[in-house]
């Protein structure tokens, strides 16, 4: 997954990312994080930098840009056009491609500079619900992987090309809610069962936890092998360093997505809730809204978006 921090700027396609004006804004926290007005008022699942803007996914197959005027509707429908949710986002290392998976089999290659789109789904006739999506490569040369609600990884190293497409079933087939890689074929997948799955070849996959962790997995970041964190229910973080899963409780809020980068990043949920890891400690920040928030990216800007067309930006 590509990775985008706000305290640096990373070169995509020979041109740096640069903050944007901030779109019109509804209120703010005194932790900095501004609600932002939107075109739509159903949920966005996920949200993610790319080349040019910052991308959500949203319920209903809609797709929203972060521009200088403000956030906008940039796709209607889906892959497919018939309207299936969106649940997951990555992009390619070059920010070129945003790639969106959803219900009913939707998994569609999004052109961020020209719009134009690439329908990739229902790999092999399979139309389960696609919960997340991890990409790694450049434009046209990707590996994608597909994590779905029957605990299957969809899997093809030809940039989703019909007939490229393998799968294989991590565990016990319970529904997988995340999965990220932070090398070419090397990541990490969730399942709703309490099990973190590991790869190096991006095929082959073992467990390598969490045991008696009594928490519903919603959120993963995985930055390395031995660097990996999952949040979940009751407030729940687990850190990963390699050897051991490092517990850690901070309130009871559901956590459903977490990005870290080094001892900094945030993990957001249910209720406007947002937790900032600074310096390696979690600690709460005001938000202006109580809608739930579901994906956190944190970019040249940073930003979390949930339930209701909700966006807060930093």
């Amino acid at each position: 997954m590509t990775r985008l921090t706000r305290r640096s700027t990373l070169q995509l396609a020979g041109a740096s990312l640069v903050a944007a004006t901030l779109p019109a804004t509804a209120s703010a926290s005194e932790d900095g994080w501004t609600a932002v007005e939107t075109p739509i008022d159903s949920t966005l699942h996920d949200v993610a930098s790319t080349a040019t803007n910052a991308h959500a996914a949203a319920e209903g197959g809609t797709v929203l840009e972060r521009t200088d005027a403000g956030w906008e509707v940039v796709l209607q429908g889906g892959p497919t056009g018939n309207g299936n949710d969106l649940y997951g986002v990555d992009v390619t290392d070059d920010g070129e491609r945003l790639w969106i998976v959803g219900a009913s089999g939707a998994i569609g290659e999004y052109d961020v500079g020209t719009g134009d789109l690439v329908d990739r789904s229902a790999p092999n006739d399979y139309t389960a619900n696609f919960n997340d999506v991890a990409v790694t490569g450049p434009v046209g040369d990707a590996d994608v992987y597909v994590a779905d609600d029957s605990g299957s990884i969809h899997y093809s190293f030809q940039n989703g090309e019909e007939g490229t497409w393998e799968y294989v079933v991590p565990g016990s087939g319970a529904g997988l809610k995340a999965i990220e890689f932070f090398g070419d074929r090397a990541g990490h997948a969730i399942d709703t069962n309490g099990r973190v799955y590991a790869t190096d070849d991006g095929v082959t996959w073992n467990a390598i936890g969490i045991e008696d962790a009594d928490s519903t997995f919603y959120g993963l970041d995985s930055d390395a092998a031995d660097d990996v964190t999952v949040s979940g229910g009751n407030a729940s973080i687990f850190e990963y360093d390699g050897s051991q899963w490092v517990p850690e409780s901070l309130g009871d809020a559901d956590l459903f997505d977490v990005e870290t980068d080094g001892d900094e990043g945030y993990t957001v949920g249910s209720g406007g809730v947002i937790f900032e890891l600074d310096g390696g400690e979690w600690t709460l920040n005001q938000t202006p809204v109580g809608e739930n928030l579901t994906a956190v990216a944190d970019g040249p800007v940073a930003i979390a978006v949930g339930s209701a067309g909700t966006v807060l930006e930093r």
